[in-house]
Order: C-alpha cells, then sequence, then structure tokens
C-alpha cells in the first residue's frame, strides 16, 4: 500500500527489539544477584563484569532481530498477486 521493504522490516522489527531490551533490563539485574550468589558458594571466586551482561543482550537483541526481520522482509518482496492468486 505504499511503504517501502525498509519502512515495513523496520516497523515491524522495532516493536520486537523493544520488548527484547525491555526484558533484558529485567532480567539483568535478577542475574547478577543470582549468578553472585551462586559464585560466593565457591572456594575460588570470579568476579562478574558488566560487559558480559551487556554483550549477551546484544547478542539476544541480534538473534531475535536476525530472526523476526526475515519473515516480514520475504513477505514485502513478494508479489501480492501471488499471494491473492493462491487463495
Amino acid at each position: 500500500m505504499g511503504a517501502s521493504v525498509s519502512n515495513i522490516v523496520m516497523l515491524i522489527s522495532r516493536t520486537f527489539a523493544v520488548m527484547v531490551l525491555i526484558a533484558n533490563l529485567f532480567a539483568g539485574p535478577v542475574a547478577y544477584f543470582a549468578m553472585r550468589s551462586w559464585l560466593d558458594g565457591f572456594a575460588y571466586r570470579t568476579d562478574l563484569s558488566w560487559w558480559i551482561f551487556v554483550l549477551s543482550g546484544a547478542v539476544a537483541l541480534a538473534l531475535a532481530l536476525l530472526t523476526v526481520s526475515f519473515h516480514p522482509l520475504r513477505a514485502a518482496v513478494s508479489n501480492p498477486i501471488e499471494a491473492l492468486r493462491h487463495e
């Protein structure tokens, strides 16, 4: 209906990106405190760095965007006449 392929993919991907970022904001502190209390039980302790949680959040965001962006991209590039012909 006049939207470009990049606009369609961006609108759908933005929604999922926001959801993943909100999930990481809640899961980060919970994971930090859970890991810290679990690691305190060991004789040889290691410190937790903030960049580990940022990196895991970035990987989760990249995987979500890669997974979610594939289907809207395929739907936006396809010919709508072909979809109507089969229905």
